[in-house]
């Protein structure tokens, strides 16, 4: 057999390995056929509540430099798109003193060439690419993260 032939049989298997496949499990009885967790898709489990979105407006303390405080209440149905953003009717600079909440950074008034503006910079807009309100959860994984001041005072 020459290297063509060869690279020919080995495409024919290729095309034919995703219908032996499928031919494999459908000839499985229902008792046998399950997902890649192993769960049986026969069983007919109750999925896990969603989580309640906090909503006590109390600022969250943060756990290293620079990191994006999180939103402490609910935004559902905020519009946030390129003609409409609720976040700004509340935290844009001119409108603070009327709603007592907290100004958006200096930061997000500065272009990328480090430029300030007089409104909100276009890249720094959308505000869920950064800010996330939180849930009333226990984690689903174990984590042993630690913040900087708590590493900065262990001892060596």
């Amino acid at each position: 057999m020459n290297f063509s032939a060869i690279r020919k049989l080995v495409r024919r298997s290729l095309l034919l390995l995703p219908v032996l496949l499928v031919t494999a499990l459908w000839a499985a009885s229902p008792d046998e056929l399950a997902t890649l967790r192993k769960a049986d898709i026969a069983a007919d489990t109750e999925p896990q509540r969603m989580p309640e979105i906090e909503n006590k407006d109390i600022k969250r303390a943060r756990n290293y430099p620079m990191q994006p405080p999180t939103i402490p209440h609910k935004i559902d149905n905020y519009t946030v798109n390129l003609n409409a953003n609720k976040c700004l009717s509340c935290h844009d600079r001119t409108l603070t003193e009327q709603s007592q909440a907290p100004m958006v950074s200096v930061t997000h008034f500065m272009n990328r060439d480090g430029n300030f503006l007089a409104q909100v910079s276009p890249r720094r807009y959308f505000c869920n690419q950064c800010h996330v309100p939180q849930v009333e959860a226990q984690p689903l994984v174990g984590n042993d993260f630690q913040d900087v001041d708590s590493l900065l005072s262990k001892p060596e």
